[in-house]
């Protein structure tokens, strides 16, 4: 009974301070612990805080970044489903925010984002639809996760950093051995805002290495 009023509290909490998930606590607290948005002198940019979200919908972390940042950041954000437009008063109407509506995996998709980068930022809440086999559910959600390194590895300016959803089991410890050769350090990290019998964990990478571009 307890688990339930946490999660009751949590997407009670989201809603009344406007965001659609309460997936939103979770990118807080990694914000707060984790310098994961900062500025990267490699972007040549007059703006050169450039942020990634893959798997946006509904728009939680999104809205967060945008919220936070304003117009010092020019925000890209992508997935399969439609962005919920309950609580963004506009801001994803803005120049500084860019949506695409489509697979990450497709040429089209990939040319677009990378149009946008650099990037200083790359975050992903991203997560396959469950079937409740949790064997299926982690290898689907550690193929998005190989995806999204993809990405960081191609996009991702140097010194940026990663943050990214996966499913624990499977070859997951393998992905998270491969990012420790792409930034300076990575690791694992689950958030009090998770539910407590969810096997989702958060892996991050920070400061991407000169050799990994």
């Amino acid at each position: 009974m307890a688990d339930y009023k946490k999660i009751d509290h949590w997407q009670e909490k989201a809603r009344k301070e406007g965001y659609p998930a309460r997936s939103v606590y979770k990118l807080k607290e990694i914000d707060e612990k984790f310098p994961v948005f900062k500025p990267v002198s490699s972007i040549n940019s007059g703006n050169n805080m450039r942020i990634l979200d893959i798997g946006a919908a509904p728009g939680s972390w999104s809205l967060y970044v945008l919220r936070k940042f304003g117009a010092r950041c020019l925000l890209s954000a992508v997935d399969l489903s439609p962005l919920s437009r309950e609580f963004d008063k506009g801001l994803f109407d803005g120049g500084n925010f860019f949506f695409i509506q489509g697979d990450i995996t497709s040429v089209q998709v990939r040319g677009s984002l990378f149009e946008k980068g650099p990037y200083s930022t790359i975050i992903s809440d991203a997560a396959p639809s469950t079937t409740g086999n949790h064997t299926v559910d982690s290898t689907r959600s550690l193929a998005i996760a190989e995806e999204v390194v993809n990405y960081a590895e191609n996009t991702l300016a140097v010194c940026g950093n990663l943050a990214l959803k996966v499913f624990q089991g499977g070859d997951s410890a393998a992905l998270l051995k491969r990012m420790k050769l792409i930034f300076e350090t990575a690791k694992s990290f689950k958030p009090q805002a998770c539910r407590g019998e969810s096997v989702e964990t958060y892996y991050l990478g920070l400061n991407k290495r000169k050799s990994a571009t």
